[in-house]
């Protein structure tokens, strides 16, 4: 596996387990669960623009993987999008540049 590829399969190990850390951690010190967290997100300003810009870029992202997914006929890229729903942009992204950049076999 090239270094390139083993750089995005890092990335999106650590960006699904380094913000599921912080989710899980707020929803058990707060006992409110993931009502709670979602709530958190809007809580004011910032938070809320910042929650915005992340599915902005969900969207994105998802519009830019099916696309590719269906001109290239790869079915497997499609893991990305419940990944980035469930997880977030920052497991979805490298995931699938990861799985882009696989070997794929002719036929």
């Amino acid at each position: 596996m090239s270094l390139l590829r083993l750089a995005f399969l890092a990335l999106a190990i650590w960006g699904a387990i380094h913000p599921m850390y912080w989710f899980i951690t707020y929803m058990v010190e707060t006992g409110t669960g993931l009502g709670g967290l979602i709530d958190a997100w809007y809580v004011n300003a910032s938070t809320t623009g910042l929650t915005w810009d992340l599915t902005i870029a969900a969207i994105a992202l998802t519009v830019w993987v099916v696309a590719e997914c269906v001109n290239r006929r790869d079915w497997l890229g499609l893991v990305a999008v419940p990944a980035t729903f469930c997880i977030g942009v920052s497991c979805g992204l490298p995931l699938y540049l990861w799985l882009r950049t696989r070997e794929r076999s002719r036929g």
